[in-house]
């Protein structure tokens, strides 16, 4: 099973009423949802997440499962969470990769996630 079989998607949201511009706080949700198009089931093991604020600074994020779980995910099934990250800048950009583990295979295998952006709205750059 390649990675191919598992789409990514995110759905990130700037948090107005959590941020604060004087004290350079910029709240966002992200909301993802992880489809299983494989014909066996998958559990999410681990994460990695690289966030790279306006100012070109990053951080790497690594840890097991999401938001405290390590889901299994059947054939055609999705799983949706939601989570948060805090820049330091009006925008910023994720990107990172999820470890899977084929529960038939016993192989684990990683799927990319893309580059999406965290942006106030209405910033210019």
């Amino acid at each position: 099973m390649s990675g191919l079989e598992i789409e990514v998607s995110v759905t990130p949201e700037f948090q107005d009423a959590e941020s604060s511009a004087s004290e350079a706080r910029y709240v966002f949700s992200y909301t993802v949802t992880v489809h299983n198009q494989s014909p066996h089931s998958v559990q999410l093991m681990a994460r990695y997440w690289k966030i790279t604020q306006g100012n070109g600074e990053s951080q790497e994020v690594r840890g097991k499962g999401v938001v405290g779980q390590q889901p299994l995910i059947g054939p055609g099934q999705r799983f949706r969470y939601t989570s948060r990250a805090i820049l330091q800048t009006p925008v910023g950009v994720m990107e990172g990769a999820y470890t899977l583990l084929n529960t038939y295979t016993q192989r684990a295998f990683d799927v990319p996630v893309s580059p999406f952006r965290l942006a106030v709205p209405r910033q210019l750059h």
